[in-house]
């Protein structure tokens, strides 16, 4: 975008009925602090002056996605993807923090997780 200019920030925007407490959520998961709040938004970003960032809304009559996806019912649109070294590890401490282990798990060295909200999040197994 042509009207962009350093120091404009973008990223990407989530629905929830809290968007406080699951700002908060994340903000424990990847250290990232808030950096801005008022009624209804929470911004995490890894500074008060970084361009990117992640904006928390609050959803009204919010319904959470469903995973795996079924027929007729809310997908999910996005999802987090985070790297880890430790699986298991990355797994309790999500789990320490609130969020659930989602049944469905397509693939060895990855670990679908649903936040608080009931958003899925992948933990991904650095193989290297």
């Amino acid at each position: 975008m042509r009207s962009r200019t350093q120091g404009m920030w973008w990223g990407p925007a989530l629905e929830a009925p809290d968007p406080a407490a699951l700002a908060r959520f994340y903000s424990d998961l990847i250290g990232w602090p808030v950096v801005y709040e008022e009624p209804g938004t929470t911004v995490l970003a890894t500074s008060r002056d970084a361009a990117v960032n992640v904006v928390f809304q609050q959803a009204t009559d919010y319904q959470p996605p469903v995973w795996p996806p079924e027929d007729g019912q809310q997908r999910p649109m996005m999802h987090f993807d985070f790297q880890v070294g430790d699986l298991d590890e990355a797994v309790d401490e999500a789990v320490a923090l609130g969020a659930t282990l989602a049944t469905h798990q397509p693939q060895d060295n990855v670990r679908v997780m649903l936040d608080p909200a009931g958003h899925p999040f992948c933990l991904c197994l650095d193989d290297d």
